[in-house]
């Protein structure tokens, strides 16, 4: 692409940025066409609501990641099911989000996206109440009575993370401002950078006798107790949060329009998936792509050790402590990109292909972790240096950005009508793209 092209993007970006200020009755496409709303002027109380209802989509998930060594305990005296039970988390997970997906995006006519918001709040606040309580009662089951509880409560939890996606994405669209959707990115950002920072400070409190031979943190019932009980109080915050956001919309709502009553359930056009997939291809296509490439970075980030010799140095290399530290990196660089959007000279919903493109290029990231520690084995480039910000918080920022700029510029290639059904179907994508790239991410862990 030549360089009079490149600047020819960014001027006419320039151009588009008025767009996205405050108008007091509604924002443009970019075919000057206005998305109407009753109340459409940007609000920081709305945008902080999506941030936290972000934080609450992903922090579930994020909180079984970071209570691995406490399952482990649980499981140490079955070799089956300690070394299968990550794998079962993760596939239980994924199917259980995708299925939920498909048949919510599919039930669009007669959809009520703020109830299904509440609902799946109110189910993660059951699910992590149950695990919080588990690890005080009944101490003494046998490992796989354990085991089937907690798929019971992953599949739970994952039928929630199903119909909050389902429902925020699609309800933020009714809004008619991407900053919204670009809180909610940044919240799931936020939610993956917190839990590394805990486990951290957790396996560097913990005095190295305590620790396991293979370098895993001995996690006490305490530390999954407090886990589990900071997300059933993430969900209860969210939940009342969006409440006061659903009243104050309501009754906005409700002045502007008096045939419309505030919690009645809409009855709306069931739009054909084929139909949102030929005006949303690129944009599709390269959510999807993005996140089937980051699913392989969990398998290389668990394998690979710092080049510092372990046995003369800091703690902070050690595998207990440099593994998370290589997800924070990935997190950090994720949350850094969900931001970049926000600027609107940054943003390049307008050119669907690019970030199509973008979503292909950054496979060239996989590669890359072949040249670092795998498995304590020697590294290609032997600097932490270059895995953890060159690999590990570039590709983080990759996939912040092409994610959030992805699910913030559905809302300009589609009509009004079609915005919230847009949403559940972009979302869909996304998932798809989780899930697709979890069952290819096995492959690669036998390859390494």
């Amino acid at each position: 692409m030549s360089m009079k092209r490149i600047r020819g993007i960014f001027e006419r970006e320039t151009e588009r940025e008025a767009s996205y200020e405050p108008l007091e009755g509604g924002s443009e496409r970019p075919d000057g066409e206005r998305i109407e709303g009753p109340d459409n002027a940007f609000s920081w109380t709305a945008y902080s609501v999506f941030l936290l209802l972000g934080v609450a989509m992903l922090w579930a998930w994020n909180m079984f990641l970071a209570a691995n060594p406490y399952f482990q305990r649980r499981f140490s005296h079955n070799d089956n099911l300690l070394r299968n039970f990550q794998s079962a988390i993760m596939s239980v997970s994924t199917v259980g989000n995708l299925g939920s997906m498909i048949v919510l995006t599919k039930l669009q006519a007669r959809a009520n996206y703020p109830r299904r918001i509440a609902a799946s709040l109110v189910i993660n606040i059951v699910v992590f109440t149950l695990l919080a309580l588990s690890t005080r009662l009944f101490l003494g089951i046998s490992a796989g009575v354990y085991f089937t509880f907690l798929m019971i409560m992953v599949l739970s939890a994952s039928l929630a993370a199903g119909l909050c996606q389902n429902g925020v994405f699609a309800y933020v669209a009714g809004f008619g401002r991407e900053e919204y959707t670009q809180g909610i990115m940044a919240g799931q950002g936020i939610a993956g950078v917190l839990p590394c920072i805990a486990q951290i400070v957790s396996v560097l409190s913990v005095p190295p006798k305590k620790e396991h031979v293979d370098g895993t943190p001995q996690q006490s019932s305490t530390s999954a107790f407090a886990y589990f009980l900071t997300a059933t109080v993430i969900s209860a915050l969210a939940l009342l949060a969006f409440t006061y956001l659903q009243r104050i919309h309501n009754s906005r709502v409700s002045l502007s329009s008096s045939t419309t009553l505030p919690d009645s359930t809409p009855s709306r056009k069931s739009i054909p998936l084929t139909h949102l997939f030929k005006k949303l291809t690129w944009l599709a296509s390269a959510v999807f792509l993005t996140f089937v490439i980051t699913m392989f970075f969990p398998v290389f980030t668990q394998t690979i050790l710092s080049t510092h010799n372990p046995s003369s140095s800091s703690r902070l290399f050690q595998p207990s402590s440099f593994i998370p530290l290589g997800f924070l990196f990935w997190n950090v660089g994720d949350l850094l990109g969900r931001m970049g959007p926000a600027i609107p000279s940054l943003r390049l919903t307008a050119y669907p292909k690019i970030l199509f493109l973008l979503s292909i290029a950054r496979a060239a990231f996989v590669p890359l972790y072949l040249l670092c520690n795998i498995g304590g084995k020697g590294a290609a480039v032997a600097s932490d240096f270059f895995y953890l910000v060159v690999v590990q918080l570039l590709f983080g920022v990759s996939n912040g950005y092409l994610g959030s700029s992805c699910m913030m510029g559905f809302v300009e290639w589609v009509d009004a009508e079609e915005a919230e059904a847009a949403g559940g179907f972009m979302s869909l994508c996304l998932v798809g793209g989780l899930t697709v790239g979890s069952f290819l991410s096995f492959f690669v862990a036998q390859v390494i």
